[in-house]
């Protein structure tokens, strides 16, 4: 039977997958071969096209790391030690020129982890064609690679779209470790949709099914909540000679328990007693976990007496479980005993187990004692984390003892750990409950410089309600984090609340709340707050112009875009470099006629302001495909002269373009720029 048949609903959110498709890596400003005709094309792009990821001549930073013989082995040692993937493709580029280089399925296939790893999807599709082209062996486990990489990044439609590149492109057939190693990745994502269509493709290619794929589908089914469909996928399995495995079981067991239904997990267990199954110490840990999630307790402790007399000896896993059901339900002494034997076993206490302890004597009100464990699991080089010190300062605050709880939270920070949202509130709520607004203020004051603005917002709340009023500066600190955000609701609530209590607005915040708007996408918002800053006698500077005009610009707007500049240079303070930067940009993107961007690449350098060498390398290309050469050389030679270079880097680049080498002229120029001004308006 189909797995459609068996899923009868969808509970659970199956919404697209993100379209998201990073840039190769592109290793220099040189354009390729091919790429200066883009410009005066119809269809434009924002990026000139990068060279192959493998192309870069560039040697690796430690030539030590590699003998000159490298063996095979030694080279994918090597790559494998790599923290980044620009590093492993220097050495790669660099061992493939040496005479020793044999390439290899294993070293093309760590490349691709690599890129896999950061996104780099296009560059991950180049780097295959290069190992086919080297004669190395691609199998279905090379594409396993893509299939990890693609779901680490929530790219379902894509990870499904490898079974196509895979028998289309390559030739290769699935087998049924593929498919089951591809349905539950599928699984793990919650793409039930997906493992529905990719189950019925393997159905009808005729592949058959083994235990793992029912032990994925019967997964499949248990997220979905549909237990029964479950169940009778498992009684399905004899008709295809197979019988269920330990694994089969505990996995119908943890969905009983996700159910709250206990009861239908321990039938499960006795069905897998009947048929001769051995419990493994997962099923154990999975009915002791369900037995103490239930508070049933007693019932878990014999369950452990009962499996040990069968041999089965309680693990890290099972200690914790009982350590934290027996604090849930206040038996604290009865854990410590519990971990006195986990000690005599031979397992350590780890976070765990001390956090368990910790909550349960908070929750009897023992705050000592818990901060005596704590002391204790410092002792044992157990570093404790935010849960532990959340849950002693949630209990210190309910006791008002708020100051001793602001000391944890020193004491939390100078070891190196970053309160959460929960440390936050939980401090909030102690300090205005005992009108501690000076102590309020000073931890106001903390969170901005951490950047921990929402829990700084729900304390500006707090404080308002208390009678403190805080001033423009803060509310426009908390209006820009909301705003880069992209939370244009909450930020409009902070200007609310601004003007409610007497603060009124400035241009700041009308700037801020403008790229809000734009960022959004609410441009026509943005337009009518623009008009209305105006209205009020405010002069708008560049903050509240820009985001406008990048926005008009972006809609292919840019006869709008313009007039806003200009009107920007009659009524508002001057443009700034990113104003120039924006229209600039705008124009070499195909927002106008080409002698309307050379006439502003000329404006603006007559107004001090370099262009942004990737905007100008689209406006070069345009010109040279429409043979307007002697216009670059002018523009090449005005930038020279505003960016001041040097006699010499003069000289080189004039050299160039008088022997009509463009793209060696573009590409030494935008070296130059970039390593004398990498972080400014050059780029």
């Amino acid at each position: 039977m189909a797995f459609s048949s068996y899923l009868k609903c969808y509970p659970l959110s199956l919404p697209h997958s993100i379209n998201y498709h990073p840039p190769p890596l592109s290793f220099s400003h040189k354009p390729t071969s091919n790429s200066f005709i883009s410009f005066a094309s119809t269809q434009h792009h924002d990026q000139v096209t990068a060279p192959s990821p493998l192309s870069n001549s560039t040697p690796p930073t430690t030539l030590s790391q590699l003998p000159s013989d490298f063996t095979p082995k030694q080279l994918l040692d090597t790559l494998r030690r790599q923290t980044d993937e620009s590093s492993a493709l220097r050495i790669f580029e660099w061992a493939s020129k040496q005479s020793s280089f044999t390439p290899s399925s294993a070293i093309y296939e760590e490349i691709l982890r690599k890129l896999g790893k950061v996104g780099s999807f296009e560059s991950m599709r180049s780097v295959l064609e290069e190992m086919k082209l080297a004669g190395c062996e691609i199998g279905t486990g090379t594409f396993l690679i893509f299939i990890t990489s693609y779901a680490e990044f929530e790219l379902y439609d894509e990870v499904v779209g490898v079974v196509e590149m895979m028998e289309n492109e390559f030739g290769l057939k699935l087998d049924t470790h593929f498919c089951n190693f591809l349905l539950n990745v599928l699984v793990d994502g919650n793409k039930l949709k997906l493992v529905e269509t990719m189950h019925s493709s393997m159905v009808s290619r005729g592949i058959k099914p083994d235990v793992s794929t029912f032990n994925v589908l019967i997964k499949a089914l248990c997220k979905a909540h549909q237990i029964r469909p479950a169940i009778l996928m498992m009684e399905e399995m004899p008709n295809y000679g197979l019988s269920p495995d330990e694994k089969t079981f505990t996995t119908l067991m943890q969905g009983y328990i996700e159910e709250g239904n206990i009861s239908g997990a321990l039938r499960i267990r006795e069905q897998m007693v009947e048929v001769g199954c051995p419990c493994t110490s997962v099923t154990v840990n999975v009915l002791i976990n369900g037995l103490c999630k239930e508070g049933r307790i007693e019932e878990a402790l014999s369950f452990v007496q009962e499996m040990s007399n069968e041999g089965f000896r309680p693990d890290q896993f099972t200690f914790n479980t009982l350590v934290n059901g027996l604090c849930r339900a206040g038996h604290v002494k009865h854990a410590l005993e519990v971990m006195d034997v986990m000690l005599q076993e031979g397992f350590d206490p780890d976070i765990f187990t001390y956090n368990s302890l910790i909550s349960g004597l908070c929750k009897l009100g023992e705050i000592e004692e818990a901060k005596e464990v704590l002391n204790q699991m410092v002792l044992r080089n157990c570093s404790p984390n935010t849960i532990t010190y959340n849950t002693l300062i949630s209990t210190l605050c309910k006791e008002n003892r708020v100051e001793e709880a602001t000391e944890l939270i020193h004491v939390l920070t100078s070891k190196g750990i970053l309160p959460d949202v929960c440390t936050f509130n939980t401090l909030i709520q102690g300090l205005c409950l005992t009108s501690n607004h000076r102590m309020a203020m000073e931890l106001f004051e903390e969170m901005k410089k951490k950047g921990r603005m929402e829990e700084a917002s729900q304390l500006m709340d707090q404080m308002i309600m208390e009678g403190l009023k805080p001033d423009k500066f803060t509310y426009n600190s908390l209006l820009t984090f909301f705003c880069r955000d992209g939370d244009i609701k909450k930020a409009a609530d902070i200007v609310q609340s601004m003007t409610s209590n007497g603060c009124e607005p400035d241009i700041v915040t009308y700037g801020t709340l403008i790229g809000g708007l734009c960022k959004a996408g609410r441009i026509e918002v943005a337009s009518r707050l623009l008009r209305t800053v105006q209205m009020k006698g405010m002069v708008p500077s560049p903050p509240a112009y820009n985001p406008v005009i990048q926005a008009l610009f972006k809609r292919k707007r840019a006869k709008e875009g313009m007039m806003l500049f200009r009107e920007m240079m009659e009524k508002g303070d001057p443009p700034d470099a990113v104003t120039y930067k924006i229209v600039f940009r705008g124009l070499c993107n195909g927002g106008g006629p080409i002698g309307e961007a050379v006439d502003f690449a000329v404006e603006m350098m007559e107004k001090g302001f370099v262009p942004q060498f990737s905007s100008f390398i689209l406006l070069a290309e345009g010109l040279c495909a429409l043979a307007m050469e002697d216009t670059l050389i002018k523009l090449v030679d005005m930038i020279m002269e505003k960016a001041g270079f040097s006699d010499g880097e003069v000289s080189m680049i004039r050299g160039f373009l008088k022997i009509r080498k463009f793209q060696d002229a573009l590409a030494t120029l935008g070296d130059i720029l970039d390593s004398r001004n990498p972080r400014k308006a050059y780029r």
